[in-house]
């Protein structure tokens, strides 16, 4: 099990995969029985009968028969055993079998626990002392049938460094699967047994699904197989900050270690999703989890069926979120959209004429709420596609239309956002930048930031930093800075380079 877990007991992602590539024992994790019911509260007197008179009634829903949907699809639900090898040393084994999990060397760092996906736990990563071997490790995980000729997906992170992967159906069979290819940029895997007549599930429609909805989920937590459990669609498209681009369903439904790669079936018994993901401070259940919608999922399916390789299309930007004082700097009317730090050069983003300051707020009509939708869309976009976007820049919609490009590592980033600036001057001492120091920055303006205080330095801005722009204009000299100032009211968005990377920093103007 991918056991995470962060000081202060902060929430943090882990795979949800049992025992994947990872020789680590994983405890067992007691169940709390759930039961599905329905709630009316009554109210009475005349207060009561006028607002129930304006109310629009709400009928009494009942689940889904659940065991309709498991005798039927059941059968098309797999279990998924791999083997494969790690080098460990004699130390490494010996410090995994008395923690269990890795940790974070430092004692400090977030991210180290918080990226670390379940083969992390490897005996044997670090390497340091003793005389490294080769270890055997298994793991366990799920996944379901989509072609009755034996084609199986399953998340990328259950078969990752495999060497022999077992598909075994719910009749006992056991098969021999091969690996036809995988996504780890979408936690996407595609297997292929040598099997006739299967069973399979049937394709939902991802897009209809609303929060509130009853789904299912089967699969193998802990090894037992053809587990089911319930819930609801908790919301849609939830961005996670692991550099996914995929547009999460949250539900509640119970999914634990081994859980990986099954099914989400809604009250209808289509599969929606496959559980992939979960939130939790022990590495079990605690109420989140996540699924990747099946409409993405058989996209890359068919890409690696007929290619083996997935290609994803590129937009070529930076992207981060609309805070409320960006809002007021760019003078938009609502805190929304998906603001540019900066553009690829040579990408497509730039060949169709996108600037640093310009914010996305729709792709092919559909509004881009936070930053992260955007990478969402351009992930169910193919490499070519033509996609049209409406950017608001220096206070006027736009309309561009981008010709996507390809690219297996290379995807709309989303930019770190800075904290919200304090009241107070802005605070900065600048001066222009050397023409040695402009081709080292590669930018054809900007200034320095020599001293930094006040509201700046609250915002994060730091002394060594370059400002590029203020609310989107470029600078290259402090005029043009004090003008820009000097048009704003509640807060400036300064463009801030720094170690190559770009950010839009509000700060707010006392």
């Amino acid at each position: 099990m991918n056991t995470v877990s962060l000081k202060n007991t902060k929430m943090v992602l882990a795979l949800v995969a049992a025992g994947v590539i990872g020789g680590a024992s994983v405890a067992a994790i007691e169940a709390v029985p759930r039961t599905a019911h329905a709630a009316v509260t009554a109210t009475t007197g005349p207060a009561a009968a006028n607002a129930n008179a304006n109310a629009a009634p709400i009928g009494s829903i009942a689940p889904p028969d659940f065991s309709q949907i498991t005798a039927q699809y059941g059968p098309a639900v797999v279990n998924i055993s791999v083997t494969g090898t790690t080098k460990a040393s004699d130390e490494d084994q010996g410090q995994t079998a008395q923690r269990g999990q890795r940790e974070d060397p430092f004692g400090n760092d977030p991210f180290f626990e918080f990226f670390r996906r379940f083969q992390g736990q490897q005996p044997g990563q670090g390497g340091r002392g003793g005389q490294e071997r080769e270890t055997p490790v298994r793991g366990q995980g799920s996944g379901f049938i989509v072609d009755a000729n034996g084609i199986i997906l399953t998340n990328a992170h259950v078969v990752k460094g495999a060497k022999e992967v077992t598909v075994k159906l719910t009749d006992r069979r056991e098969f021999a699967a091969k690996v036809l290819g995988s996504d780890p940029k979408t936690d996407i895997a595609v297997l292929k047994i040598d099997a006739k007549n299967l069973p399979v599930v049937n394709i939902g429609n991802p897009s209809i699904l609303r929060s509130g909805e009853w789904v299912l989920a089967i699969g193998s937590p802990f090894g037992f197989e053809n587990t089911v459990t319930a819930g609801v669609v908790s919301a849609k498209g939830r961005s996670l900050p692991d550099d996914s681009a995929v547009p999460f369903i949250q539900t509640d439904v119970a999914v634990n270690p081994g859980n990986s790669g099954g099914p989400l079936f809604n009250g209808r018994g289509e599969v929606i999703g496959i559980n992939s993901q979960i939130y939790s401070r022990t590495g079990g259940y605690q109420g989140v989890s996540f699924a990747i919608p099946i409409d993405l999922a058989t996209r890359i399916k068919d890409q690696i069926v007929a290619h083996g390789k997935v290609e994803h299309a590129r937009l070529g930007v930076a992207v981060q979120d609309v805070n409320q004082a960006l809002a007021d700097s760019f003078k938009l009317d609502r805190p929304e959209g998906a603001l540019v730090a900066s553009v690829d050069k040579g990408g497509p983003a730039e060949k169709a004429g996108l600037q640093p300051g310009d914010v996305i707020r729709k792709v092919n009509g559909q509004p881009v709420i936070s930053s992260g939708d955007l990478p969402q869309s351009i992930s169910l976009a193919s490499p070519g596609d033509k996609i049209a976007l409406d950017v608001w820049r220096k206070g006027s919609e736009q309309q561009l239309q981008v010709q996507l490009g390809s690219t297996n590592d290379k995807a709309t980033q989303v930019a770190a956002n800075s904290p919200d600036a304090s009241q107070g001057r802005i605070g900065l001492a600048l001066r222009p930048l050397q023409p040695d120091e402009l081709r080292q920055v590669g930018a054809p303006g900007g200034l320095l930031i020599e001293d930094v205080a006040g509201a700046a330095a609250s915002a994060g801005v730091a002394q060594g930093d370059v400002l590029l722009a203020v609310n989107g204009t470029p600078v290259k000299s402090v005029e043009q800075v004090r003008a820009a100032v000097a048009k704003s009211d509640k807060s400036v968005a300064l463009l801030i380079q720094r170690d190559g990377d770009k950010i839009f920093v509000p700060v707010k103007l006392g």
